[in-house]
């Protein structure tokens, strides 16, 4: 079966993970904090190289995970395989990631801060460590005031958790402590696996006038054709704003 062109549309954010090819280190074992912290600062090369609005982003020694607004189609493309050939050439890996990494696109005002909340509780969720907040290498302790994160740009929906820093940094630390909802983490590991956008339908019918492919699976069974005056009305419907 031929893989699916990646998913793109302009100013929509980006959930993407790429597994590494071989873990730093297991759960019960202690993260190599040498070799983490030079993926941190790779990292932070590859975004401001590459023009992405970093959002969140965790890396664990199994895993890299983003969420972004790329500035053209191949920004996150370029981020993650930029930062791959530094693994490869530095740190003598050899092959980076476990083949493509895989990003699903998110609706804004719905969905980015629950995948936030996902991302940032990884870490903890994996068992490498006990609260997402402690884990040196995401932009949890960014995102709650315990450090500043320079990488950062801080989505809109982060901006309406409250009118002032402390007031953003505490809701959306009340956020984090409660962690991710288990229904919508099983809607953002699909999306991510599947290579999907994740949203309402109305937005998805917009997305998919936008996006570089189809943004949803195709329904099974032969195609309904929608009377005519069905179709006018899901026009009609459209919210203005998404982008």
């Amino acid at each position: 079966m031929a893989r699916l062109p990646r998913l793109y549309a302009p100013r929509i954010p980006q959930l993407a993970q790429a597994c590494f090819a071989r873990a730093f280190a297991q759960a019960s074992e202690p993260a190599p904090a040498v070799d983490m912290e030079r993926l941190r600062d790779w990292l932070g090369r590859e975004v401001a190289q590459h023009g992405l609005a970093l959002h969140a982003w965790v890396i664990t020694p199994d895993r890299l995970c983003l969420l972004g607004t790329p500035a053209d189609a191949q920004g996150l493309s370029r981020v993650i395989q930029g930062l791959g050939r530094r693994m490869g050439a530095s740190l003598q890996r050899g092959r980076a990631y476990q083949g493509r990494y895989h990003n699903a696109l998110l609706e804004p005002g719905r969905w980015v801060l629950p995948a936030m909340v996902w991302l940032e509780s990884l870490p903890a969720a994996l068992g490498y460590v006990d609260t997402p907040a402690h884990w040196p290498w995401s932009s949890a302790a960014g995102h709650i005031g315990l450090r500043a994160d320079p990488m950062l740009v801080d989505h809109a929906d982060y901006w309406n958790e409250g009118n002032t820093p402390f007031s953003r940094q505490a809701g959306y630390r009340q956020r984090l402590e409660a962690g991710a909802d288990a229904g919508q983490g099983a809607q953002i590991e699909a999306a991510i696996l599947g290579q999907w956008a994740l949203g309402e339908r109305i937005f998805l019918a917009h997305l998919g006038r936008l996006a570089s492919r189809r943004v949803a699976p195709a329904p099974r069974g032969r195609p309904r054709h929608a009377p005519q005056n069905e179709v006018v009305a899901s026009r009609k419907n459209v919210r203005p704003g998404w982008l």
